[in-house]
């Protein structure tokens, strides 16, 4: 059971291991992308590659869709980004095993690979674990560390992690072990990414809106909000080595530099992408469209 690209690989991994899949559940087909079309979950589309057959259930946990788990005759379910809860009765129908991106009991939730990154944390992993009612709360097969390096956007960090988890995953399908309760102690939650979330919040340090950048490229985005509401798409950005930062919120651009004035310091914009456009250099963005400001010396 799974629906993303980070699920895909884990998928085609396990796929080339001697666990091939009978059955790929993912959600049904969406509307995606600036024109809309629908489109197959990325799960779909590996399953479908690999000839494995494919269920879209509106609702996995209807007795319908259970019915159809429950002829695969599973060994195992294994659930790796599904994006919809797994209730009773279905839950505790078969043996499930569900794959994490964090070392739990930290970053339990939504978004862990972007939590790590906008937290600083210099190493995140992978955990193995068995599903619960409480959310990622299960008892743990198996946990693998993985570094943060300090050049990782979500891209970069989250395909090493689905990697890392399709090898664990095999280990522990083909040497069973015993799940250990999660400790009490340590116990974060990363919050789902919501649209305002993506917001560059200029109250913030520069610091920290250079690591949230990073955790939202490629696959969400950040942006600027710029005077009259406009949105300014980032993708790269460096905290910046200026001597006098701009006031916070406000854009300049000077000597070659497109900087974002924060609560502390500035943010160079490297890489911007503009509303409808395809995202390019900021110096350049930045030459077409603003005059430069020139410092007192």
């Amino acid at each position: 059971m799974g629906t993303s690209e980070f699920a895909g690989t884990v998928l085609k991994r396990l796929a080339a291991s001697g666990h091939h899949p009978v059955l790929a559940i993912t959600r049904p087909d969406r509307q995606r992308g600036r024109g809309r079309r629908i489109q197959s979950p990325p799960v779909a589309d590996a399953a479908r590659e690999l000839a494995i057959e494919v269920a879209q259930p509106e609702d996995v946990n209807a007795e319908d869709a259970r019915a159809l788990v429950a002829a695969a005759a599973p060994d195992a379910v294994v659930i790796c980004a599904y994006g919809a809860l797994i209730r009773e009765p279905l839950l505790s129908a078969h043996e499930m095993l569900n794959v994490h991106p964090s070392l739990l009991p930290r970053w339990r939730g939504a978004a862990p690979v972007e939590r790590a990154i906008e937290a600083g944390d210099s190493e995140t992993g992978v955990s193995i674990m068995r599903p619960v009612a409480e959310l990622d709360a299960g008892p743990v097969f198996a946990k693998r560390a993985e570094p943060i390096h300090p050049d990782d956007d979500y891209g970069s960090l989250a395909g090493r992690l689905a990697e890392l988890s399709g090898e664990l995953l095999t280990e522990v399908l083909t040497e069973p072990r015993d799940a250990v309760p999660q400790p009490p102690e340590g116990v974060t939650y990363a919050a789902k990414i919501e649209r305002d979330d993506r917001r560059l919040d200029t109250d913030r340090p520069a610091e920290a809106l250079e690591r949230w950048v990073r955790a939202l490229t490629p696959h969400v985005g950040a942006y600027a909000e710029l005077a009259g509401g406009e949105r300014l798409g980032v993708r790269r950005a460096a905290v910046a080595g200026a001597s006098q930062a701009p006031a916070a919120g406000e854009l300049e651009f000077r000597e070659d530099s497109l900087l974002l004035g924060t609560a502390g310091g500035a943010l160079e914009l490297l890489e911007v992408q503009p509303a409808g456009g395809r995202a390019m250099d900021a110096a350049a963005y930045a030459r077409g469209r603003m005059a430069p400001v020139r410092q007192d010396t």
